[in-house]
Formats: structure tokens, sequence, C-alpha cells
């Protein structure tokens, strides 16, 4: 398996799940355990969902173009959109719980984790590999690449 599959669908919430089932079923045939194939999954949910919110400001705007590929133990997804570009590093990071959010309420807590930006860090913590690129003719995209280990599959 080596070739790229790829679907376009319309940026809409009811959409994101059709490109998680497009890409996990890629993964489950590349060989992958399903806990990985969700984690897959997962970071293409919150990708896609981050495209309608953020790159596109709301649903139907434009289209999102998922693609994977497999070479060799890499299996790579590749979210594609014609939305407004961010600027990655720009996104603060998450707060450390066990040390800067000690002695607050519940509800501060809540407050401080809904500041955006821990969707992006997870999926940088599930995938091996995430690069964004952004052309004002291309649009943006976003690569992610999750490699095979020889235990995966058991």
């Amino acid at each position: 398996m080596s070739n790229e599959q790829v679907l376009t669908v319309p940026g809409r919430y009811a959409e994101v799940q059709g490109i998680c089932k497009f890409v996990g079923a890629g993964a489950a045939a590349a060989g992958f355990d399903a806990d990985t194939v969700f984690h897959i999954e997962l970071s293409c949910d919150e990708a896609a969902t981050n495209i309608i919110e953020h790159a596109y400001g709301a649903e139907a705007v434009g289209p999102i173009t998922a693609s994977y590929a497999v070479q060799g133990n890499a299996f790579t997804i590749t979210l594609r959109d014609q939305g407004h570009s961010f600027d990655p590093s720009k996104v603060p990071p998450p707060p450390n719980v066990a040390t800067e959010v000690t002695d607050v309420t519940p509800e501060e807590l809540g407050n401080q984790l809904q500041v955006g930006g821990l969707g992006l860090h997870m999926i940088h913590k599930l995938m091996d590999e995430v690069y964004f690129s952004f052309d004002e003719k291309q649009g943006n995209t976003l690569v992610m690449v999750k490699r095979l280990r020889e235990d995966d599959g058991k």
C-alpha cells in the first residue's frame, strides 16, 4: 500500500466523522492497532474541526481535502483548506496542571484549559511528526505522520 488516497468534503461538522473514518480505515489497513487508529482519528477530528472553526470561521465556507499515503513505515495524513492561515508558534503552551494550577477552583481550572490550543498540543503528542505550511495559492496544509512500529497490529 503506497498510493495516495484522497477525499474532499465540504467544511461542515457533519463531514468530520467521514474524514476520520476514511483516514482510520487507511491506518487500520496499514497495520496499526486499534489504539493507534483511535489516536490517528482523534488527531484528524481535532484538525478538521480546527479548520472549520478557525481557518474558515464557520461551516460550509470551503472544502477540506484529506489524504493519506503509506511509504515504508510512515503513514502520512495531509489536510488541506483554503481558509485563513495561522502561526502555530503563537499558540500558547498548555498549563502544567501539576505546577501551574494548584490552589484553583475547578471553575478556574476549566477557564484556564479553555483558552485554546490544547487540541494542537494533543495532535503533537499523538502523532510522530506534525508540519504546517501556508501558501497564498495552495492554501493551508497540515501534514501528520505516524510511524508503524513492530509491536503495532498485535
